[in-house]
């Protein structure tokens, strides 16, 4: 059986955040970041090309799936209502009610679940990879939970 955990950028240090990958015995990584990059000399080990070059190290399958990523209209909304919560990116926690309505509708409404795990094999333990720290502050997580929800599979958060 297939198994998900889900990992953010901000928070880890290379080290740490490339270790929780092999301590959760991930084959596989799905990149479901629209943009590859992440500003700050600290994050520069989750660029997409340092990141697949030491995925590749660890023996890890690099999969980006953009499909996956909220649209940029999207994440216009989540970022004007962090505006008017006065909350900085990368301290929200939550993500706000009409992010989530709109991811659902806009990705998840028309997403198969079961073809994506398909796609994925023959990966055991598939990591679902964005930058927020917090899972609930993610679209990540949505995604998760919408193939915990359908699927039944296992779904695990890994935190700094």
């Amino acid at each position: 059986m297939i198994e998900f955990v889900t990992i953010g950028v901000y928070g880890w240090d290379a080290d740490h955040f490339f270790g929780a990958l092999v301590d959760a015995h991930v084959d596989t990584l799905c990149d479901t970041r629209r943009r590859r990059g992440v500003r700050g000399a600290e994050y520069a080990f989750a660029n997409s090309k340092r990141l697949q070059e030491r995925l590749a190290e660890l023996n890890i399958r690099y999969i980006h799936r953009i499909d996956l990523a909220p649209s940029d209209e999207l994440r216009g909304e989540q970022a004007q209502a962090d505006k008017e919560t006065h909350t900085a990116r990368r301290k929200r926690t939550q993500l706000s009610a009409q992010f989530i309505k709109g991811y659902e509708e806009s990705v998840l409404a028309d997403f198969d679940a079961a073809q994506f795990v398909a796609d994925l094999q023959p990966a055991h333990v598939v990591a679902l990879l964005c930058v927020e720290r917090e899972p609930t502050a993610c679209h990540r997580s949505l995604l998760a939970d919408h193939l915990h929800k359908t699927l039944g599979v296992p779904v695990h958060h890994l935190t700094p």
